[in-house]
């Protein structure tokens, strides 16, 4: 049962934390750190992470920091 407002897992799609530092333009080791420090959700995958790519376009949106016209 998906909760509202919730994607069920079948439709949630992971990226790899090379993928994700490709979308952001950062290193993958500034990936690592956004997920150890609870910024950027993620599951763990044996030894490897995955990231939803919605949180990711979250992270984005939330971190944009706009230039404002007076």
């Amino acid at each position: 049962m998906v909760a509202a407002g919730e994607t069920p897992l079948n439709e949630v799609k992971f990226l790899t934390v090379a993928e994700v530092a490709s979308v952001m333009r950062v290193s993958k080791m500034t990936v690592y750190r956004l997920v150890h420090s609870g910024h950027l959700p993620a599951i763990r995958v044996g030894r490897s992470f995955r990231v939803p790519e919605q949180a990711v376009h979250e992270y984005l949106r939330e971190s944009f920091v706009g230039v404002e016209t007076a």
